[in-house]
């Protein structure tokens, strides 16, 4: 059973191609339009619309070559509205000339399975890290479409305080890997910045984070990369505490980490390093499905397929809770 998958949220478009029987990715590509957004310090929505729609034929005939599809996955939502239209018009067009299901699916859900497309992946029941631009999660994870939501951020996400505080330091947009380059030349311990909830519970804040960089900025002589590296230091050590307080308190053992900043290296090596310690094991997705990819859908819709779902009614919803 080959699934198309497309994803079309907000800035990436992206395309892929899964083998359910098999188990197996057989191709994908993403187009990001980070180049175009860049002049602009962030997303424009209806300029990322516009580019899904010139992006998505050229993508698809490249994925899919001579392959017959059993059925389509798209990006249902969260998401910008208009990006979410378009992947949603035109996989519903195309399940409907081929005759076959296209069926919605969350975002967030893509991202938290996406570690299972790995050689190394979880068994159920696990927890999840979803860390992203505009998202900072913790999830219990007991089977597909079985999602507990245990924490959640309060205001800014991770990877929106990570582009808010590059913007700061004149690193341009998308900042996050700029900073997490910048942070690497760095001297720990240079600057103190406060660790947002860190001693309670397993909800998130970042907004003050940031707000605590331009302070230093405006009231102090500063080194970038020295502030850079404050600021890593203190997200990852808010993560992997929030993760390690989650492993306690639920006695589960396997956590997940997915996101466009689940691909930051440091992040990475403190888990690891927390991971030993405490003795929970940590998976990842390989680092180009940590960024929106149609793979990611693709996979999830593979499972809603083959339980017998047929095409879901066309809509998209740009709010939308992974609670089922």
């Amino acid at each position: 059973m080959l699934i198309l998958g497309i994803e079309t949220s907000c800035d990436d478009t992206g395309i892929a191609l899964y083998d359910r029987a098999a188990g197996k990715l057989v191709a994908h590509a993403v187009h990001t339009q980070a180049a175009m957004h860049e002049a602009y310090g962030g997303v424009v929505p209806e300029l990322a619309s516009r580019d899904h729609v010139r992006r998505l034929v050229p993508l698809a005939r490249r994925v899919i070559g001579d392959h017959r599809i059993d059925g389509i996955g798209y990006t249902e939502g969260p998401g910008l509205a208009g990006a979410l239209l378009v992947g949603a018009s035109f996989a519903h067009a195309l399940a409907f000339s081929l005759g076959v299901p296209a069926v919605g699916v969350h975002h967030l859900e893509g991202h938290l399975l996406s570690p299972l497309l790995s050689a190394r992946r979880p068994d159920f029941p696990f927890l999840a890290l979803l860390v992203s631009g505009g998202h900072t999660q913790l999830m219990r994870v007991d089977a597909v479409g079985r999602y507990e939501l245990l924490g959640d951020t309060q205001d800014d996400a991770a990877g929106e305080a990570f582009d808010k505080t590059a913007q700061l330091l004149g690193l341009g947009y998308p900042g996050g890997p700029a900073l997490s380059e910048l942070a690497v030349r760095g001297a720990p311990g240079k600057y103190r910045l406060p660790r947002p909830m860190i001693a309670t519970g397993l909800d998130f804040s970042f907004s003050g984070l940031k707000t605590a960089v331009l302070s230093v900025l405006k009231n102090e002589k500063t080194n970038p990369a020295d502030l850079a590296r404050a600021f890593l230091d203190v997200i990852v050590e808010v993560l992997v505490a929030k993760c390690a307080r989650a492993v306690e308190m639920t006695g589960i053992t396997r956590l997940v980490v997915a996101g466009g900043v689940g691909a930051n290296r440091q992040l990475r090596a403190a888990l690891d390093a927390e991971g030993a310690r405490r003795g929970f094991d940590v998976y990842y997705p390989e680092p180009e499905l940590c960024t929106d990819n149609g793979a990611m859908i693709a996979f999830a819709a593979a499972f809603r397929i083959e339980s017998g779902v047929r095409s879901h009614a066309f809509s998209v919803k740009p709010r939308w809770d992974l609670q089922h």
